[in-house]
Formats: structure tokens, C-alpha cells, sequence
């Protein structure tokens, strides 16, 4: 039994939710569909600083950025750079006006959540294939055996997306970055020394094509992702499963640093979660493809070196809901309208990641990092 959805979006991440609120306050209604059981199946996790040019102006067309400024993290624009002697090289205070305040991600996805019709997102649907059916309509399968029959699809579902194959052959490939992710809980008094390391904001340490980002969270915890330039192997050499064990591995490559440094993992809390770093050729783009886009890390997945992934999403999905809007009865101009805007953006951003990357990994990334934020050098991240 296979049901029809006049318009499907497949991932309720922030891109594909923005794009559902755009559309609902356009008079338009879409089905999400996403394969977590429930908006509760997993934390969100991170800091997202959303910026006036992209994010912002997302949340404006959406109607809620009067919602967004409920939800600011104060002081989390703030900004420090150490080496790893654990001298601070950057320190700026969180003074505001810099167009780009901090938000948990998961505060963010409930604001936009909160603002769609009960029952709009499905839950619990997972997809394993979708094809086309001619004419601009597609057939998306699910886990659960069922199935649904779309006249407009859109790909929502991140950097490993089952629809993007409908438009594109490309896959992901390793950068050569791999995270290893850390949470130090109720950080000014259970762990005092990396709580006054951090600062209140985001945080930098970088040296030898390795180092430490790290944001103080809003709930007083650190979240740390330390990342080291190896090969795409590397992880599987370490036993994440015994958390002493993975600490002492990744801490082997830290030899030398400053012991306030090398607390942000010797003294974390919970399980190390380790992450490979993926990127889509840069100007990733399609021929137009009738009935079915993508949007988010499914047409533009890059490293997030940028600060610009999340922000990126909600634009493309704002615009793609404009679009739909724009063009009542002919999908097909609305795509293109959206795509047209979408690739050049797209584009020059994941540019500007890979080149970031490079920058902070290299190895004078320390240095050109301390240019970078003193007025004295190009390339740069915004957040993590």
C-alpha cells in the first residue's frame, strides 16, 4: 500500500524543518519524513553561531527570529586561540554586534519544530531507496516495507543521502580531519581547570596539524572535538569502547602539550565518540532533474571549518520553500529558481571550508590562525 504526498521532504534536520515552516507560513503544506523514532531519540549537541546573512535571514522568513533571540547563548561570541604551551595568543570578549550569536543546536531544532502542525514530521521512517516514477514524480521506500508517491521530493537526509543518487553520482571523501568528540559535565565545578581554559565561548588550540575546538555549552558543559590530520584508518585502530584505553591513544598524539590542554581529554566524561571529517566535491552540482532537489549537507556537505553548514541549510531550505511559493503549479520553475541561487552559494562556501581547513591543519596553522583574527591574514572558521 503506498500513500501520496504531494510534496516530501526527507530529513528533519534544520535545513529540511526550515524548509517546512517556510512553506507552512506560505499556505503550503509538506510531510516530513526522518528515521529517528522520536525528536527525543538522540541529543542534538553543539553550538551553532547563526549568522545575519544566511541563518538569520532563514529565521526571518520563517517567522521566527523574534523566537531565535529568546534562545541566544550570551557570552558564547566569545573567542580564545592557545597554543599548545597554553599560551593565549586571541582572547575577545563577547561584546555582541558581530552578526553571528550562538545558539544550541537542539534549542534551535525545537523552535523550529514547535512552530509546525502536530504530525507534520513523521517519525520513525527510515528510507532504503527511492525511484523515479516518470513525469516528475518519485516512489521513496522505508524500512517498515512501506511506501509513499511524491510530486515535488526533496533530500533533507544529510552528508550519506538516499536521494541525492536520483541527481547526482557524487559521494563524500575523507578530508583527511578525524574528531574525536568529548564532554566534560558542569564544567566550572567539577572540572574548574578546563572550565577557565575554555572561557565562556568558543575556543581554539591548535599546533603540528592537530588541536582542540571547543565551545562551553549551555548547560555549563564543555563539548570538545579534538581533531587530528590523520589517516582514514586511524580510528580503527583505537578501542572507543574502553574509554581509558581511547584516552590514552589520543592523548599519545598530544605528547608535550600543556596538561590543561590534554585535560579536555584525560578528564572527560562518558564515552569518546569518534567522528571522520567528509566533504562533497567542491561545486557539487546536478542537472535539473525534474520533481525531485536536494538541500543541506545532501547538496553541499563540507567540513566545518567554515562555520557555515547549519546557517547554509536553513538558507537553501527558506529559499527553497520561497521558491515553491513563487511559483504556484510549476514545480519545475521553482526548482530552478532555487538551484540557480543554490550552487554559486554553495560553492564559494565550501570553498572557503576547504581552504579553512587547510589553514587551521597545516603546518603553521597556529600562526596563521593568530593573523587571521588580528586583521592580518585570510581563511578562518566561524564556529564548530
Amino acid at each position: 500500500m503506498s500513500t501520496h504526498v504531494p510534496l516530501a521532504i526527507i530529513g528533519a534536520g534544520l535545513g529540511g524543518l526550515t524548509a517546512a515552516r517556510v512553506l507552512h507560513v506560505n499556505g503550503i503544506e509538506a510531510a516530513v519524513f526522518d528515521l529517528e523514532a522520536s525528536p527525543e531519540a538522540r541529543t542534538q549537541g553543539g553550538m551553532l553561531d547563526i549568522h545575519e546573512s544566511n541563518g538569520q535571514r532563514a529565521l526571518r522568513a520563517a517567522g521566527l527570529h523574534e523566537g531565535f533571540t529568546e534562545i541566544i547563548h550570551a557570552g558564547g561570541e566569545a573567542m580564545r586561540l592557545v597554543g599548545p604551551d597554553g599560551t593565549v595568543h586571541v582572547a575577545e570578549e563577547d561584546r555582541g554586534g558581530r552578526g553571528r550569536p550562538e545558539v544550541d543546536r537542539g534549542d534551535l531544532r525545537d523552535l523550529l519544530l514547535d512552530s509546525l502542525p502536530q504530525g507534520l514530521v513523521r517519525w520513525g521512517r527510515k528510507v532504503v531507496g527511492a525511484r523515479p516514477l516518470g513525469g516528475g514524480r518519485h516512489e521513496v521506500s522505508f524500512a517498515d516495507g512501506s511506501t509513499i508517491t511524491t510530486d515535488l521530493l526533496v533530500g533533507a537526509d544529510g552528508a550519506w543521502s538516499r536521494i541525492r543518487p536520483l541527481v547526482s553520482d557524487a559521494e563524500p571523501r575523507y578530508t583527511g580531519i578525524s574528531f574525536v568528540e568529548t564532554d566534560l559535565l558542569d564544567a566550572d565545578i567539577r572540572h574548574p581547570r578546563s572550565a577557565a581554559v575554555v572561557g565562556g565561548g568558543f575556543f581554539i588550540s591548535l599546533g603540528d596539524r592537530r588541536g582542540f575546538l571547543a565551545h562551553k555549552e549551555t548547560d555549563g558543559s564543555l563539548h570538545v572535538y579534538t581533531a587530528l590530520r590523520v589517516d582514514e584508518g586511524w580510528l580503527d585502530t583505537v578501542d572507543f569502547g574502553d574509554s581509558a584505553a581511547a584516552k590514552r591513544a589520543v592523548l599519545a598524539r598530544f605528547d608535550g602539550w600543556d596538561e590543561a590542554l590534554r585535560g579536555l581529554v584525560a578528564d572527560a566524561d562518558g564515552h569518546l565518540v569518534p567522528r571522520r571529517i567528509h566533504a562533497l566535491p567542491v561545486g557539487h552540482r546536478w542537472e535539473r532533474t525534474p520533481g525531485v532537489t536536494l538541500l543541506g549537507d545532501a547538496a553541499h556537505l563540507m567540513s566545518p571549518f567554515a562555520g557555515e553548514g547549519a546557517n547554509l541549510a536553513m538558507l537553501d531550505g527558506a529559499e527553497l520553500g520561497l521558491a515553491v511559493a513563487a511559483h504556484p503549479g510549476d514545480t519545475e520553475a521553482a526548482l530552478a529558481a532555487y538551484e540557480k541561487a543554490l550552487f554559486p552559494r554553495s560553492e564559494e562556501s565550501a570553498t572557503e571550508s576547504a581552504a579553512s581547513l587547510e589553514t587551521m591543519f597545516g603546518a603553521d596553522g597556529l600562526q596563521r590562525m593568530k593573523e587571521f583574527f588580528t586583521g592580518g591574514g585570510p581563511g578562518g572558521p566561524d564556529g564548530a
